[in-house]
């Protein structure tokens, strides 16, 4: 196994200013800080998935609303991770940190096999990024506790709806201690 992680939209217009710690998808934030800190230590690749919007984007057309504007500090990961130098940065305009970026041919330079995902929301980008890694032939994992939805409920679904997926085990679902233990066993 050689694994990358792939932490999506822990963005400053996500989580910044206005948080009171206890929106779930705050709740996760020192356990991913602290994850990476480990990773690193292992020279497991860190990247960033961040939402990069256009200012008129056609996502806005929806109930969503404008966030993450190209170019402003609303796309940032938030300091509260500890990006560093090395870890790279994919901007994206959809759900999936596959879509019309990079990401495939920065991956398969680095010759990762495994891609292990985590952030929020569980049920679309994540989601939808752990699919499209699936769909690069990549072997996936979502990290569960390392996940988050607005709501427990929400992610909880997503995740026993996949724990037994029929793709197993080139799809899994994985605590983040799970994860590192088959990082050392591969050592």
């Amino acid at each position: 196994m050689n694994p990358a992680v792939i932490i999506v939209d822990m963005l400053e217009d996500n989580l910044g200013n206005n948080r009171t710690g206890e929106r779930e998808e705050e709740k996760i934030i020192p356990h991913v800080r602290d994850f990476l800190k480990t990773c690193r230590g292992f020279s497991i690749p860190v990247i960033f998935a961040c939402d990069s919007f256009l200012q008129d984007d056609f996502i806005f057309k929806g109930r969503m609303k404008p966030h993450a504007i190209r170019g402003t500090k609303g796309t940032n990961p938030i300091p509260d991770l500890e990006p560093q130098k090395e870890d790279i940065i994919i901007e994206k305009r959809r759900f999936s940190a596959f879509f019309k970026t990079d990401l495939d041919q920065t991956l398969r330079t680095m010759n990762v096999d495994t891609v292990a995902v985590g952030g929020i929301n569980t049920h679309f980008c994540v989601l939808a990024t752990a699919f499209d890694a699936v769909c690069h032939d990549f072997y996936t994992i979502i990290l569960e506790d390392l996940s988050a939805a607005y709501k427990k409920e929400i992610h909880q679904n997503f995740i026993d709806a996949y724990r037994n997926s029929a793709i197993y085990p080139i799809f899994k679902v994985m605590s983040s201690q799970e994860f590192l233990q088959a990082c050392r066993d591969k050592k």
